[in-house]
């Protein structure tokens, strides 16, 4: 590999770090497939051996594998555009995100350190926020960097940029919803560049150059809500993707605070309705502290065994062709949960997750928020 002496990981090998990129930009392979795999094969680099078999039992003739030299390319990239790959459980990756599930296998990350603070909180709201959802957005973030908070938004128009603006000198972290090199909106160039230069961080699970698409704000919202303690919402209407992210949050165990607002202002339906649901109602920076108190543990546990590229697999029996069919039968478009569907089957977890494993990278399987899986039909 060319310059490799420019990507020496203090926890990853270089040869596994870039058989890690080539696993999570092949096709089919998300986040949770990327850890099952993992923990199937024991390295990223046998998982690429077992790729094609895995996703012929699973219905697809031919799996898109990134090639070493697609990856290299990538890797290779990050480092001319200022940039750098860190991968989960290496040094600066997110204290707090690695206890997400299936956390981003890789980060592209830009700017400082800031992401090795564990006091770390969000907030998000309208981008056609009122003047005083900005002002409030902005003394949050302020007071907050006082009290030694990193904040962390999506780089949005309205109340992200306010809070970004508000915090560039104490720390703040920028979420891409495409690749760390593509800006949106590109109008906060500026906004972008005084939050490096203070030594913010800009952070992305995208590949390189991946312009944002509606599908990609989610992953971005749950970048957000998993690097923090906590989100803070201030006017969100009904379906915006501020509640997203509130939900992200939830699913997190995260706190959520959120801002009331006149019922008679569209912007703040979706607050009002945080509030109803069991949000923590916030009027000043004490109302947040105080709902913290419990939750400003020091650093995480880190879970290193992703680190361990050698590690033995743990394989698992070979499916039968009639268990495979009798799972098929069992599955549908409507949602069940892995571990009735393991009791169903009357096998181990493993051997389960190895025919979920093929009917996932065969294009066939959808995953669900709490353990629940569909099939595409």
């Amino acid at each position: 590999m060319s310059s490799s002496a420019q990507y020496k990981s203090k926890g990853l090998p270089e040869a596994e770090k870039l058989a890690w990129l080539r696993l999570i930009r092949s096709e089919n392979i998300g986040p949770a497939t990327f850890h099952d795999l993992l923990d199937h094969a024991g390295s990223a680099i046998t998982a690429l051996e077992m790729l094609p078999a895995l996703s012929r039992r699973g219905g697809k003739k031919a799996i898109k594998i990134c090639s070493p030299e697609e990856a290299e390319a990538e890797y290779s990239s990050h480092h001319s555009k200022g940039a750098r790959l860190v991968a989960y459980g290496e040094e600066g990756y997110p204290q707090h995100l690695m206890h997400i599930d299936a956390p981003p296998p890789l980060l592209s990350v830009k700017g400082g350190n800031a992401l090795s603070q564990p006091r770390m909180i969000a907030i998000v709201g309208a981008r056609n926020a009122s003047l005083s959802g900005r002002k409030l957005a902005a003394r949050f973030a302020k007071e907050l960097g006082e009290e030694g908070f990193v904040i962390a938004s999506g780089l949005a128009r309205g109340i992200d940029a306010a809070a970004h603006e508000a915090a560039t000198r104490s720390g703040t972290i920028a979420a891409f919803a495409g690749g760390i090199d593509v800006l949106y909106p590109p109008e906060h160039d500026r906004l972008l560049a005084a939050i490096l230069d203070a030594g913010g961080t800009a952070i992305s699970e995208m590949p390189l150059g991946w312009k944002p698409r509606g599908r990609d704000f989610p992953r971005r919202n749950r970048l957000i809500s998993g690097v923090s303690l906590g989100v803070i919402v201030i006017e969100a209407a009904k379906a915006s993707g501020s509640l997203h992210t509130a939900r992200y949050a939830l699913e997190q165990n995260r706190d959520i605070f959120a801002v009331p607002g006149s019922p008679l202002d569209p912007r703040s339906a979706g607050t009002n309705g945080l509030i109803r649901q069991g949000a923590a109602l916030i009027t000043c920076v004490e109302d947040i502290l105080e709902g913290l108190s419990g939750r400003l543990e020091p650093i995480l546990p880190l879970q290193p065994r992703l680190l361990e590229p050698n590690r033995p697999s743990p394989g698992g029996a070979e499916p039968s062709g009639k268990l495979r069919d009798k799972l098929l039968s069992a599955l549908g478009p409507t949602p069940i949960d892995v571990d009735e569907l393991i009791r169903f089957a009357e096998v181990d977890a493993r051997t389960l997750h190895v025919l979920l494993l093929e009917l996932e990278l065969g294009g066939r399987l959808e995953r669900h928020p709490g353990n629940k899986i569909s099939l595409l039909m």
